[in-house]
């Protein structure tokens, strides 16, 4: 019994070669394009950790997000981060605008923290507080220190001719001046600390 002969697929045809553009009588080779779509890019999302948090990627590997610091925070400060957070969801955060660090002087949540991802080897500083001028009250002829009376660092926050000046030497970043501003657009600008410390190193 005699099969039909299978219909020969015809050969792909290579892509076309791009010539080279001169411009200016230099030849300028094309560059291939590149498929960004098949890689994901996880972008790093900068969050505020309680104090004495080390290095974010040494933090994130040996965060076991056990809550313990969370339980230890006198003042429900600390939260577990979102989902939306990514690889930082379950692991603990600050969020100025629900609830500030009161820089406690013996740092139960560093204390609490078995993992070691919270270590009082380094400052605790989270990040830095920033004035926005067109924001704040005192820069409106409006009499305003709420931010300087209630900050818990002395010396992080003067008021020189009615103004507040934030000390960035001496700002821990812990966000209670966002937490207590009384403008209607919030006149604190909160950074956070990108760049951390290993555990059992001094910045």
């Amino acid at each position: 019994m005699r099969y039909p002969k299978p219909e020969e697929e015809p050969p792909s045809e290579a892509p076309p070669k791009t010539q080279p553009r001169s411009i200016g009588g230099i030849n300028i080779a094309p560059v291939p394009p590149t498929d960004l779509g098949r890689k994901s890019v996880s972008p790093a999302i900068p969050v505020f950790r309680p104090p004495g948090a080390i290095d974010e990627s040494q933090f994130l590997a040996g965060c076991t997000r056990c809550g313990d610091c969370i339980t230890a925070c006198p003042y429900d400060a600390i939260r577990k981060g979102s989902d939306r957070l990514g690889n930082v969801a379950g692991t603990p955060v600050i969020e100025a605008d629900t609830s500030a660090c009161m820089m406690c002087e013996d740092f139960p949540c560093i204390a609490s923290c078995e993992p070691g991802v919270l270590v009082d080897s380094i400052p605790p500083i989270m990040g830095t507080a920033k004035v926005t001028p067109h924001l704040c009250l005192a820069h409106h002829h409006t009499t305003c220190t709420v931010c300087s009376e209630r900050c818990p660092v002395d010396g992080a926050i003067t008021v020189t001719d009615g103004k507040p000046t934030v000390d960035e030497d001496t700002c821990t970043g812990c966000g209670v001046c966002r937490y207590v501003c009384p403008a209607p657009e919030n006149a604190i600008l909160l950074m956070p600390t990108f760049i951390r410390p290993g555990p059992g190193r001094r910045s």
